[in-house]
C-alpha cells in the first residue's frame, strides 16, 4: 500500500498544507531518537523536496543537536480528518539561527517577517524520499482550536527570561550533545 516519491507532488502539498499538526524525528549515531509534535502553523513548503519549519522555545531542544550530530530528520503527516493517509518525508536536516542572514531572510520570504513569541530557530530539511502509506489505523478526530499556552508563557517570559530559559534547558540535549544554540 506505501508508494515512494523522489519528491512532494502537488497532492502532496496540498495535504501537508491542511494538517494542523505534524511529527518530527531524528536521532543521532548513539544514544536516544526524538519525536516530537509541532503545531501552531510553522510549517512551510518552500519548493518540492524542501522544507522549513519554525521552532520555539520548549523543554528541550533534541531535534536541533541531532541536526549537528548526524542530520537525519523525518517529518510525519497523518490525516485525522477526510481520508486516511500518513505522508513521510525522509531527509536531512539543518539548524538556522535565530538572526542569522538565512533565519532573517525565511522569516521575511516564508513567515511574512512574523516572529512568534519564543522562536527560537528554524530547521530546513532537504527531502530525499517521500513515502505515503494507508493510514486505515489513525483515528478521526476534529480540530477544535490552537492552544495559546506557549505564547502566553514566552510572552511572560520576555526575551531575557528566554534567553536564560535557552541557556539552562536547551544548550545540550538528553545525551549531553550540544544544540549549538546561542541562548543570546
Amino acid at each position: 500500500m506505501a508508494k515512494k516519491f523522489d519528491q512532494m507532488e502537488p497532492a502532496h502539498q496540498d495535504f501537508i498544507s491542511r494538517q494542523k499538526i505534524f511529527f518530527v524525528s531524528s536521532g543521532a549515531a548513539k544514544g536516544r531518537i526524538n519525536l516530537s509534535p509541532k503545531g501552531h502553523d510553522c510549517l512551510r513548503i518552500l519548493n518540492a523536496n524542501r522544507i522549513v519549519y519554525l521552532d520555539r522555545t520548549g523543554s528541550g531542544n533534541e531535534t536541533a543537536a541531532h541536526m549537528l550530530a548526524d542530520g537525519r530528520l523525518t517529518i510525519m503527516f497523518c490525516a485525522f480528518e477526510g481520508p486516511p493517509m500518513i505522508l513521510r518525508l525522509y531527509g536531512h536536516g539543518r539548524t538556522l539561527a535565530r538572526g542569522s542572514e538565512a533565519y532573517a531572510a525565511l522569516l521575511e520570504n516564508a513567515y511574512q517577517g512574523i516572529e512568534p513569541p519564543g522562536a527560537r530557530h528554524m530547521i530546513v530539511q532537504d527531502i530525499d524520499l517521500v513515502q505515503t502509506s494507508c493510514g486505515f489505523a489513525v483515528p478521526l478526530m476534529d480540530y477544535s482550536r490552537e492552544r495559546v499556552a506557549l505564547d502566553r508563557w514566552a510572552e511572560s517570559k520576555g526575551e531575557d527570561g528566554l534567553i536564560a530559559y535557552r541557556k539552562e534547558k536547551n544548550s545540550v540535549s538528553l545525551d549531553g550533545l550540544p544544540t549549538g544554540i546561542d541562548p543570546a
